[in-house]
């Protein structure tokens, strides 16, 4: 197994394993790699300096990995347990709060000017960051 630094055009560096250098090699140039912040698969091996990164580095790492990991579980959660009602999100959110539709727990899409619309009528919703539905 060998552990490259890899880098997307987002400029976001990550780890990935592999079984040895032709197999990183035919997974990227295949597009089979993705960066787990942003999902991108233009990704480049870093420059990588073994073992000499402070161990603050690798634990903001980690931390992000495990952001993302959780992030994941709460998309997971939301998608087996809510209703998907897309771009009619404010609008099945008003009819909840004011009575007009049996409350249900779904999801969906808002632009930022909906959102305030929502928040200025004290209607309760939360964001959820969209992370990548694939790993590298």
């Amino acid at each position: 197994m060998i552990v490259f630094d890899l880098k997307c055009t987002g400029d976001h560096v990550f780890e990935a394993w592999f079984r040895d250098g032709e197999t990183y090699e035919a997974q990227a140039e295949a597009g089979e790699i993705s960066c787990p912040v942003c999902g991108c698969t233009n990704v480049a091996k870093a420059l990588m300096a073994p073992n000499v990164a402070p161990r603050s580095e690798h634990r903001e790492s980690a931390r992000i990995e495990q952001v993302v990991h959780y992030l994941r579980a709460v998309h997971d959660h939301v998608e087996k347990n809510f209703d998907d009602v897309g771009r009619r999100f404010p609008e099945e959110a008003r009819k909840m709060h004011y009575g007009e539709a049996e409350k249900r727990n779904i999801y969906g899409q808002a632009t930022s000017e909906e959102a305030e619309e929502l928040e200025d009528e004290d209607i309760e919703f939360g964001f959820i960051p969209s992370v990548p539905r694939y790993d590298s």
